[in-house]
């Protein structure tokens, strides 16, 4: 029996989309996980969510909010909201967990697949990637033939042959052999693609396929828990039209 990789990323303390998300790789056959950050922000869960990642044994990367949060930097320059969640959230963590935060990796490699949250050019500056010209930068600094990451909520899968950085809409997908991909695995927790459902990717490394998948959760259930946390309105109203 090969293995049967998921990776989960930018979960967002949305706890009802990451067990949701979690029952679907049981029933999918998962035998690994990976996380390419941003387990906390946004949503109401962050030390449940943190718990349970954890609990995955998984190498996990540092996502920015995850940083935020962690770092305990000064919060003036933020957006009100943004900055009204990250101290939120560093009030629900223990000073372990927040140690544990501080503590992840900005890269990891393992298995022969690089995980970022951003991009490998300058991983600590968590820049955005929405096309192949931000794509080409990050290739130059990819040395495995994979690296999937995170950070923009949109799935998304990028090549590189030789002289050339392609785009490719998320759907499944064999590796070919020696081509490097950058996949982005979408959101968990706050979609932004336009598409409310939970998103992740699983791998087989021995078939060298990617499969995009996507998950209906209690998106309800979701939006009362940052209510009842007092959270500003316009994050729960955003988990219902995944934007």
């Amino acid at each position: 029996m090969g293995k049967l990789l998921a990776v989960l990323g930018d979960i967002h303390a949305n706890l009802d989309a990451l067990e949701t998300v979690l029952a679907d790789c049981r029933e999918q056959g998962v035998t690994d996980y990976l996380c390419t950050g941003d387990v906390v922000g946004y949503n109401a869960r962050p030390h449940e969510c943190l718990e349970i990642v954890r609990s995955l044994g998984c190498p996990i990367v540092m996502g920015n909010h995850d940083h935020y949060v962690s770092s305990l930097q000064n919060l003036d320059d933020f957006n009100p909201h943004a900055a009204a969640v990250i101290e939120w959230t560093r009030e629900q963590l223990s000073q372990e967990e927040m140690t544990f935060l501080s503590e992840l990796p900005f890269v990891s490699t393992r298995m022969g697949i690089t995980l970022v949250h951003a991009t490998m050019d300058d991983p600590e500056s968590f820049g955005y990637v929405f096309d192949h010209l931000q794509a080409e930068a990050h290739f130059t600094h990819q040395v495995t033939p994979l690296c999937f990451h995170g950070h923009t909520h949109c799935p998304m899968i990028y090549e590189k042959q030789i002289g050339a950085v392609y785009r490719i809409d998320a759907q499944d997908f064999r590796l070919p052999v020696g081509r490097k991909y950058f996949v982005n695995v979408g959101s968990v927790g706050q979609p932004r693609d336009g598409d409310p459902r939970a998103a992740y990717v699983l791998y087989d490394p021995m078939a060298r396929t990617i499969r995009f998948r996507r998950v209906e959760y209690d998106v309800a259930a979701a939006q009362a828990k940052v209510r009842e946390a007092g959270l500003p309105e316009r994050l729960a109203e955003r988990l219902a039209v995944g934007q």
